[in-house]
């Protein structure tokens, strides 16, 4: 018999005690078919053991049951875990990683910085090289020019590209 059967049984009894004919004089006493009592009683002996071997099964499957969530519950939790502080571990390096990256760019900036400092100071340099160069070669240059006229007697000096040469004094000859 099933689990069903027996408290249908039951049911059935108490059924029969509850509707049973009261005894004169006993309240709390009444009158029943012991034969089909007896009956219903030895059924439900009966149909006890494989019952409760049902119900210990049932019993048995529900720990089961519970002890494979909480395992499963257990490892959800731990890899829950392990992935919270991966994350963490994660947002700790990104963290760092952008600390570092800016270190870094504030290094190259000022770096940058310093580089188009000297190289301006360079090119300022070598330009007042150049120019205090062309300014001596200038003057060199005049006072060439200068000695040149002194020599000639304060006359122009003719460019010796001119085609057309103007007569200077020692291509003419002086009779006296």
């Amino acid at each position: 018999m099933e689990h069903g059967d027996v408290i249908e049984m039951l049911d059935s009894l108490y059924s029969m005690i509850s509707e049973a004919w009261g005894v004169p004089l006993g309240n709390d006493k009444c009158i029943i078919e012991r034969e089909k009592a007896l009956d219903i009683i030895n059924e439900i002996k009966a149909s006890m053991p494989s019952a409760l071997a049902e119900a210990k099964r049932l019993v048995a499957a529900r720990d089961e049951f519970i002890g494979n969530a909480k395992k499963e519950a257990e490892a959800l939790r731990k890899s829950s875990e392990e992935k919270a502080r991966s994350m963490i571990d994660e947002q700790e390096i990104i963290r760092i990683a952008r600390s570092r990256s800016a270190e870094m760019i504030s290094t190259a900036e000022a770096k940058s910085a310093e580089l188009r400092r000297v190289a301006g100071d360079y090119v300022d340099d070598v330009m007042r090289q150049a120019e205090e160069s062309l300014r001596n070669s200038l003057e060199t240059i005049q006072s060439a020019h200068g000695a040149v006229r002194t020599a000639n007697g304060n006359r122009p000096v003719v460019s010796s590209s001119r085609r057309e040469r103007e007569p200077e004094e020692k291509d003419f000859i002086s009779f006296q």
